[in-house]
Parts: structure tokens; C-alpha cells; sequence
């Protein structure tokens, strides 16, 4: 039987669920591939991948040696999962909603596909754990990728993640290289766990807080927690740039203000319950 005839009766046997508007699969394993090169994967490591989905990229993890623990919510897909992935043993694959899962207590990785609607709620969980990847290889829409590495201009997103992750575009997608196509671009984004964080765990409320306050109040407005002066000197100090006059700041800016805030100035509380 030749191959194409082989993949043809597989199909007809093992029935594929039909996917949703939300979902949109990679389907070229040359591209999947070329991918999975690209991050760097070693074999015996264990790979996180996130919506699963038809196991596309579960099957080619899998074969390039890695240790997969692979989530998926659709029931009808994780059914379809369970057949085909059967002669796979060093995949797990676990049913339910990934947010609710407990992320691995040993170094892991991630490599996945991401639910676009749900993409801000991953990162967060991922990179704000006490069990944080070593790195993350995740496909998402461009905007909110940009967001995240904090262009045009730093956000809340951009600077909770900074002290400690490097966040770097890698991969632009052709919107056919998906199934269906999405109506938004797509790129692979890579973040990579900083060695040494800029900022301890402990002052990850701290640092929101600031963000917070600075965004809605400004450094020196009627709520001022800084003076100019002080301001002046301590980014002088650090060899850094004044501010501009739009009042848009670096990372590195935001980064030395909370630093100096912390030091002579007065912390606010975080309004809600998480950073």
C-alpha cells in the first residue's frame, strides 16, 4: 500500500473531531519541525504542550525524543488524542482546563500552540508560578506578543514579566500555514527565564503596585512618589536617560524608579488581589 493511500484508510478509520472557530492547527510537520530545530529541544527533556489539539505538535515532540505532558479541554478532542497517541509512551496526556492544572514540580519546558483567548492567562500562569518553565516556545497572535515584549511602548504586561523573562519574536507565520487560516498574524514568541531575575518574587506585588499607581497617577503628580529631584538623580546615577516629555519610560527606567521609590519614597498597596 503506498503511503498516501495508507494515510488515507487511517483517516477513514480513526474519525477527526471537527474543530472549533477558536482553534486553528498547524498542520505541516516540515514547518513543526523546523520549529521544534528552532527551540532547541534535547531529547529525555519534558516538553509542556498546551491545547493539544489534534496532537500534531505532540506527535513530532514526541518523536523528536522529549517527554510530553500534553493538556487538552475538548473532550471530543482528547478522545481523538487517546487513539492516536497510543503508541506514543512517553506522552501523558491530561484532560481539562490547563489554567486549573498544577504546572510540574521538575524543570520543564514549553512548546504549544496557544488558545488565542486565552493566551494572556497562560503566560501569566506560567511565568508568575513558583514552578516557572525554563523557557516557553509559544505560537500567538502578534499583538499580543508585541504586548509582552513591550512594543511600541512598555505596559503592565511587558514590565511584571521583564525582571524575569527575556521575551524575543522568533517566528512570523503565513496565516495558510494554519487550518483554518486565523483573521490575525501570528508569530512564535520565546521566552527565556532570566538566570539572575532583576527583581526577587517577594516584590512582585511591589513592583504592580507601582506600575499601577505611576499609570493612573504619574511619578510626580498631586500623589507623587518621587520628587523630580529624586527622579533626576536616580536616573542620572544609573546612567540612564531623563524622561521624555511624553512620559513613556524603558524598562530599565521603570526598573531603577521603583528601585529608588522602594529606597527613599513610599510604596503604595496593590488595589486588587494578584499582580
Amino acid at each position: 500500500m503506498s503511503k498516501n493511500a495508507r494515510r488515507g484508510a487511517e483517516k477513514r478509520h480513526t474519525r477527526i473531531p471537527d474543530y472549533t472557530v477558536s482553534q486553528n492547527f498547524l498542520t505541516s510537520r516540515r514547518l513543526i519541525d523546523r520549529l521544534i530545530r528552532l527551540a532547541r529541544l534535547n531529547p529525555g527533556e519534558l516538553v509542556l504542550d498546551i491545547g493539544a489539539g489534534k496532537g500534531h505538535l505532540t506527535r513530532a515532540l514526541a518523536e523528536a525524543g522529549c517527554r510530553v505532558l500534553a493538556s487538552e479541554i475538548d473532550s471530543r478532542l482528547c478522545m481523538y488524542l487517546q487513539e492516536t497517541l497510543r503508541g506514543y509512551p512517553h506522552v501523558r496526556l491530561q484532560r481539562g482546563d490547563f489554567l486549573r492544572m498544577p504546572l510540574p514540580a521538575e524543570e520543564y519546558r514549553v512548546f504549544a500552540n496557544l488558545p488565542f483567548c486565552h493566551t494572556t492567562a497562560i503566560v501569566r500562569k506560567l511565568t508568575e508560578s513558583v514552578s516557572a518553565p525554563k523557557d516557553a516556545w509559544l505560537v500567538m497572535e502578534k499583538g499580543a506578543a508585541m504586548r509582552f515584549c513591550g512594543k511600541p511602548v512598555e505596559n503592565r504586561s511587558s514590565l511584571l514579566l521583564k525582571p524575569y523573562y527575556h521575551g524575543e519574536i522568533v517566528y512570523h507565520f503565513r496565516r495558510e500555514d494554519f487550518h483554518p487560516a486565523p483573521a490575525v498574524d501570528t508569530v512564535m514568541l520565546h521566552l527565556s527565564r532570566r538566570a539572575e531575575p532583576d527583581l526577587p518574587t517577594s516584590e512582585r506585588r511591589a513592583f504592580a503596585a507601582f506600575i499601577e499607581h505611576v499609570q493612573q497617577y504619574g511619578l510626580a503628580g498631586s500623589r507623587k512618589l518621587l520628587s523630580k529631584k529624586q527622579i533626576t538623580t536616580a536616573l542620572r546615577l544609573a546612567n540612564l536617560p531623563p524622561l521624555k516629555p511624553s512620559g513613556t519610560m524603558q524598562y530599565v527606567q521603570w526598573l531603577c524608579l521603583f528601585r529608588c521609590c522602594r529606597q527613599f519614597g513610599t510604596l503604595p498597596r496593590l488595589a486588587g488581589k494578584t499582580p
